[in-house]
């Protein structure tokens, strides 16, 4: 390559000075995409060659490089990819859970609400999820999860290929309870088994969502820990079983 267009030059000298390379390095990361692939392409039209890299995992994955890819397409520039690391492959194939249909979503979103409705989405989808996050939020990315999709198998895998590589494997709650007792630190993938033959079944009654929460609580469960069972036993986002549990509390009070 003439020239080498790097998320973080950087962390890319680091690798060109231990093969002892000396291509000119160029900053292309997310801040800069739009304004860079401009002039990237100039170079590329006079004939010379750009190599694209990313810090870990694949451009245009989750990573910059996909405006770059799209211009060039437009221009009718030639792209040459090269197979390379990336954390989605790596945590399917170690995960356990079926590989034979699959799909990324990349990273789930912060807000709270944004949050559930995108599980929501993705209740009835057969296929294995695959979902990218960062250590700050994976506590509430699996709370999410645990009370919309239900205490499904997951494969937490974390710093993939890397010297502290941790792979947890088992139902959202004892995920949950394991990385609620360390500190997470690294990159993180979680890999989540798709929705199925049971759940696609009919969703279950109001009333029958009500007569169980009557029955724990009878058993000496507060109403919130009654709730949360009823979540992961039918599989509800919580506010609609918070919703029959107010509805059973007025009952009552009549």
């Amino acid at each position: 390559a003439d020239t080498i267009a790097a998320e973080d030059t950087r962390v890319t000298r680091k690798l060109l000075s231990h093969y002892d390379i000396h291509t000119p390095l160029i900053a292309y990361h997310q801040h800069s995409a739009m304004e860079r692939s401009e002039e990237i392409v100039e170079i590329l039209r006079a004939g010379k060659n750009v190599a694209l890299v990313s810090d870990a995992g694949t451009p245009g994955i989750s990573d910059p490089g996909h405006e770059l890819i799209a211009l060039c397409i437009a221009e009718g520039v030639r792209i040459e990819p090269i197979p390379g690391p990336t954390a989605i492959i790596a945590a399917l194939v170690v995960s356990g859970v079926s590989t034979t249909r699959f799909a990324f979503d990349g990273f789930p979103p912060r807000k709270e609400g944004e949050r559930t409705a995108f599980f929501q989405s993705l209740r009835r989808d057969t296929r294995t999820l695959c979902l990218y996050e960062s250590p700050s939020r994976l506590i509430k990315t699996l709370t999410s999860m645990l009370e919309v999709l239900g205490n499904r198998r997951v494969a937490v895998v974390r710093e993939a290929t890397k010297l502290f590589e941790e792979v947890f494997r088992g139902p959202v709650s004892e995920a949950l309870e394991r990385f609620s007792e360390q500190r997470v630190r690294g990159e993180i993938v979680i890999v989540v088994e798709g929705c199925t033959a049971d759940e696609t079944e009919s969703a279950p009654s109001e009333q029958s969502v009500r007569d169980r929460l009557s029955e724990l609580i009878e058993s000496g469960l507060s109403e919130r820990d009654a709730v949360r069972q009823c979540v992961i036993e039918f599989r509800l986002p919580k506010r609609q079983v918070y919703a029959e549990a107010l509805k059973l509390k007025d009952d009552r009070e009549r």
